[in-house]
């Protein structure tokens, strides 16, 4: 919400306008002010709204134009005054201030003030100030209210101004027709999500409960019992559809923010927008969707436990006829509050699991999301807001760095990334189909774009979860040479078809143009129900893999259902990384026992600089043995040269 609030007052000579302005800070009647009284701030603790508010005044000389003209860019609201005793300044209204504003490209709210309220003769109903207001306020939709006042009897002043900041901080043009008395398309839609998301249990009505749990959230404070029925029978009386049992619909919800409106309380429906997000355009607000969550680098997201609360909820509230799967229409429903199913272009539900219909099971659910804040956390975020989680950020947990995990031989992580690499028709899209149960196809399409999978896996009673990507051979290479990518896997699966002679050949020369040796690395022969063949390659596979320190590449038929538990090794090997580093499962280890020897010695002899010095003065010492290369090459490397 806006923060400061720019009132200017405008209007004919002699209408009142400084008097009107002295008789707000003085609080009472001013007879003789300066022809304009200088611009006046009053800060926000002693305003309704808890806004600074500027005050100008303005002239309506020749000499003021230029000043004039500037004064009505700047401004957030105009007040117009016009003159009771003075019939002239009230038809200028429309005929030259009002278009004047339009001619200058000016679109703020207006409010008409008619002053000198005492000097008026006789007693004017309602329905007669009304018959002249209502036609300007329907050829000219800036037009927010009329307020009357007298400056001289200090009567209503504070009111216009009052008037004039509600008119900035709760506009009526974005929530209402005035002209058909209706809420605005987007005021509908902005409310009935609304509706939607404080109808916790999905019947279609709020019933005394959802409605104290909103009343809390908007206004901090419950409705007391009376109140609420109150209310009921308020809408009731106006609309029949508007009360169902003992809860409000969202007939009734909508006309009761209309009747909000109509009765100038505009600060009750703006206050309910602004709680859930909306902006003055009545869209959510960027801060809201995406509040700031800063992951260093080499974390992952992971969804909290409350994220995977949240999720499940949501899920058995939408999944009416309780057959534990989302169909189409049931996910329509869900997303109804968003704007739209973020994996429409992800060929979900083929993503993750789904039962014998199509429709996503509670365990694909979470392990989409589970993916989805892996890969893409800002769009979990942003969803977690548009389906209502009340805080957001505590849905999300940042992870250690992959690297430190590395060092430490073991993962915390819940969520794990597998690259699968190989040659064309090498099996890993049926690879990655039968991960999440999809039957194995026959035809052949070679892939064109990322795809990616995910489910579960148990790893000793715990559940974890494994995400599996291919990029299409055509793409792989991009893939590797790029660090930044790399450092996002967790496991590199290098398939390979056994049958074909020629597929291995394809991923060693994968192996050989590209730094991958820190990353964990499986090789999975596919189509083992086929004839074995004789790789065209200087070593075949099982060796190849054993002088890498790997164990040999597991055999798998997807065709025939033979998976080996490939997968739970996938999931095992991001779990334990440094079993399965390229050039032998001790490398890391022995790699972290020469750092610890190299901070032994350096301790001993009074820090790196002291033994630098000791090592340097041996070497140069006449008749002493010459150490070749580096001192530390020789205790972090684990190897030394001596020459006479």
């Amino acid at each position: 919400m806006r923060r400061d609030v720019r009132i200017l007052l405008v209007g004919d000579e002699g209408v009142g306008k400084s008097t009107i302005v002295t008789s707000l800070i003085k609080e009472s009647f001013v007879p003789h002010v300066q022809h304009i009284v200088p611009e006046v701030t009053i800060p926000p603790e002693v305003t309704p709204e808890n806004v600074t508010t500027y005050i100008v005044d303005s002239g309506n000389s020749d000499s003021d134009r230029s000043h004039l003209e500037s004064e009505i860019r700047k401004a957030h609201v105009i007040c117009v005054v016009y003159a009771i005793d003075d019939p002239n300044s009230f038809s200028r209204i429309p005929a030259h201030w009002l278009p004047y504003f339009r001619q200058l490209g000016v679109n703020v709210p207006v409010i008409l003030v008619g002053n000198k309220i005492d000097l008026r003769g006789g007693e004017v109903t309602n329905e007669a100030l009304e018959d002249e207001i209502i036609p300007i306020m329907n050829e000219f939709k800036e037009v927010e209210t009329c307020v009357e006042c007298s400056a001289q009897a200090n009567l209503n002043v504070s009111e216009v101004f009052y008037f004039a900041q509600k008119a900035v901080l709760h506009p009526t043009a974005p929530l209402y027709d005035s002209r058909d008395h209706v809420l605005k398309r987007d005021c509908v839609a902005a409310l009935r999500r609304i509706f939607k998301l404080c109808d916790v249990n999905k019947d279609g009505v709020l019933d005394a409960q959802e409605l104290n749990e909103f009343q809390s959230k908007c206004f901090d404070t419950p409705l007391q019992a009376q109140e609420l029925e109150g209310i009921k029978d308020m809408v009731r009386e106006h609309s029949e559809a508007g009360v169902r049992g003992d809860g409000l619909t969202e007939a009734g919800f909508l006309y009761l923010h209309t009747m909000f409106i109509q009765r100038g309380r505009l600060e009750t429906t703006w206050t309910v927008l602004r709680k859930f997000g909306y902006g003055e355009d009545l869209r959510l607000t960027e801060a809201f969707l995406y509040p700031k969550f800063e992951v260093p680098h080499d974390c992952s997201v992971e969804l909290s436990p409350l994220g995977y609360k949240f999720f499940t909820d949501i899920f058995e509230a939408y999944d009416k006829d309780q057959d534990g799967a989302l169909k189409a229409e049931e996910l329509n429903d869900l997303f109804s509050t968003s704007p739209g199913n973020p994996w429409a272009n992800q060929k979900f539900p083929d993503t993750t699991v789904a039962d014998d219909t199509g429709a996503v099971t509670l365990q694909g659910w979470l392990a989409q999301w589970s993916m989805t804040t892996l890969l893409e956390h800002k769009t979990t975020l942003g969803y977690l807001s548009y389906l209502g989680h009340p805080q957001p950020l505590s849905a999300l947990q940042i992870t250690r760095p992959r690297k430190t995990e590395r060092r430490k031989g073991r993962s915390t992580r819940n969520v794990f990334l597998s690259y699968v690499c190989g040659g064309a028709g090498s099996g890993k899209t049926s690879f990655l189909r039968a991960f999440v149960g999809r039957k194995f196809g026959e035809a052949y399409n070679p892939t064109k774009r990322m795809n990616s999978v995910v489910n579960s896996v148990d790893i000793a009673g715990s559940e974890k979860y494994l995400v599996l990507q291919e990029f299409g051979s055509n793409y792989e290479a991009e893939m590797l040479k790029s660090s930044k990518k790399l450092d996002l896997a967790d496991v590199i699966v290098f398939v390979y078809d056994s049958s074909d002679t020629n597929s291995f050949s394809y991923i060693s020369g994968l192996r050989q143009r590209y730094n991958l040796d820190h990353i964990p690395t499986l090789f999975v022969a596919t189509k083992s129900d086929l004839d074995l063949a004789q790789q065209r390659h200087e070593v075949q596979p099982d060796v190849y893999c054993r002088r890498l320190g790997l164990q040999v590449p597991v055999a798998v038929s997807v065709k025939t259902g033979q998976t080996a538990d490939v997968y739970h090794a996938i999931c095992s090997i991001a779990m334990n990384p440094n079993s399965a580093i390229p050039g032998g499962a001790d490398r890391a280890s022995t790699a972290a026992a020469r750092l610890r020897m190299y901070v032994t010695v350096c301790a001993i002899f009074g820090g790196v600089s002291a033994g630098a010095f000791f090592l340097y003065r041996a070497w140069k010492r006449p008749g002493s043995l010459i150490w070749g290369g580096s001192w530390l090459s020789w205790l972090v490397g684990g190897g030394v040269r001596r020459e006479l």
